[in-house]
């Protein structure tokens, strides 16, 4: 029964998190390319900027709202589910969640209302400096879940006293190695989806031939911020797979499915694994190319899952400390997989821009709006592999999964709870993408002539 009662914990938490994350990287990218609008509208006081800052504001204060209303379930989990975390680890965990709340999500909501309300009441810069405000409260909101988060993946400043974690070094907290691997490839994967999001939209519109010349000019500027921000992606990513390597090696040999040690460790084509016996049924894997990921060059040994689990058992006692494999291995595949097909998605669009070239001439075009949903698939399946690598630890070393669940609650409690989140979480979804869908594809905004045609290339700035 206690079993079950774990198992739809994290479930819970599982479906939450990932419901929350639906709206996070969209508000991040969205933020920020919206400020960018509004800044060359105030440089160059042409009305079409107005109305393209207008009416991307719009689907971002959207999903800001609702991002905001799935956010606040969280926290509360933590004091309901998971009591012995953070009876254990709250003085830590509970410090950059507060500065999150108090600082950053206060000081965006405050100045998206001046943003929102402020349209032809305030000075153009006044108005211009609270949206830049919102994106950057954006981000630092980013920055501290991340610090909260990283601690758990490699906690550091600290020392244990009467049972519990108590921080000693806030210092050591945020400036923490895995925080600067993983706070840039949040934000790069944030930005990639804002303008993966107005790349898709733009592209729907452009191959209808409706309002050219605004969603020409949206479409120009979401490519070049896309294609910067994914290819940044991929690089900040690969550090980040160094640093999992030195921090969290199970996680890796998992992603990978290396059931025992290689030098040089190749890497894994394809694999089907049979996680109870620990071996693979079918597997293709190219000699070397892990070792080059993981250290930069054709030789280095990364530890197998066999040894690691040995060497856990005589570090922390007896236990299985092997994660989901086939969950950690495909959700490496889909994460990786999307960002690359996003990048050449960019720089396919980025050549038409080059070659002064319409590529919505071809009929391919039309399944360019599809595109928005990849980097939530990207973004989804990349927090599954970040969360499900690291178990059975909560907080890696010290605290199991096992170990963190409130003693007091009962199989019944969180099922109903799961049902009711879960149902809820899915109508605040499909009203996001009701309402996005809905107002993206109001073209009818006033001040911009749609009655003649514009070569799609020719005439944008």
């Amino acid at each position: 029964m206690e079993d079950l009662v774990i198992s739809l914990s994290r479930w819970q938490f599982a479906i939450t998190t990932v419901y929350h994350f639906f709206f996070v990287p969209l508000t991040i990218g969205l933020g920020v390319l919206v400020a960018i609008l509004e800044t060359i509208y105030v440089r160059t006081n042409k009305e079409i900027y107005k109305e393209m800052t207008k009416f991307w504001g719009k689907l971002f204060a959207i999903n800001f709202a609702m991002g905001v209303v799935t956010g606040i379930v969280q926290e509360f989990q933590f004091g309901m589910n998971w009591s012995e975390y953070s009876r254990y680890v709250g003085d830590i965990f509970g410090a950059p969640l507060a500065i999150e709340a108090l600082l950053a999500f206060f000081v965006e909501s405050t100045f998206l209302g001046v943003w929102l309300f402020g349209w032809d009441k305030l000075p153009k810069k006044i108005h211009l400096f609270s949206i830049w405000i919102v994106a950057f409260g954006a981000i630092i909101s980013a920055f501290w879940i991340l610090v909260a988060n990283s601690f758990m993946q490699a906690p550091i400043g600290f020392v244990e006293e009467n049972g519990r974690l108590i921080m000693n070094d806030f210092g050591a907290l945020i400036t923490n190695p895995n925080v600067w691997v993983q706070f840039p490839h949040t934000l790069f994967s944030g930005f990639t989806t804002g303008a993966t999001f107005i790349a898709g939209v733009s592209a729907y519109h452009l191959f209808k031939k409706q309002r050219e010349e605004f969603f020409t000019k949206s479409l120009r500027l979401s490519v070049l911020f896309g294609f910067l921000s994914v290819f940044l992606v991929v690089l900040v990513g690969h550090t980040q797979g160094q640093e999992m390597v030195k921090t969290q090696p199970m996680k890796m040999a998992a992603a990978e499915a290396l059931w025992d040690s290689e030098d040089p460790a190749s890497f894994s084509l394809f694999s089907i694994v049979d996680e109870k016996n620990k071996r693979d049924i079918l597997s293709f894997r190219i000699p070397g190319v892990l070792s080059l990921l993981s250290y930069n060059q054709f030789s280095g040994r990364v530890e197998g899952i066999n040894q690691l689990q040995a060497r856990y058992e005589q570090l922390y006692g007896p236990g299985n400390y092997i994660p989901p494999i086939t969950i950690s291995y495909w959700s490496f595949r889909i994460m990786v997989g999307t960002g690359f097909l996003i990048l050449f998605i960019f720089a396919l669009l980025l050549y038409f821009i080059i070659r002064n070239k319409n590529p919505f001439q071809y009929k391919w075009s039309k399944f360019l709006p599809f595109a928005i949903v990849l980097p939530f698939l990207a973004n989804s399946f990349g927090w599954i592999l970040t969360e499900m690598g690291r178990q059975p630890w909560v907080v890696f070393g010290y605290l199991k999964t096992a170990d963190a669940i409130s003693k007091n609650v009962t199989v019944g409690m969180v099922l109903i709870s799961l049902i009711g989140f879960s149902l809820v979480y899915a109508s605040l979804i499909g009203a996001d993408i009701f309402l996005l869908q809905k107002f993206a594809k109001d073209i009818g905004q006033p001040g911009l002539d749609t009655s003649e045609p514009m070569d799609f290339w020719e005439k944008g700035e």
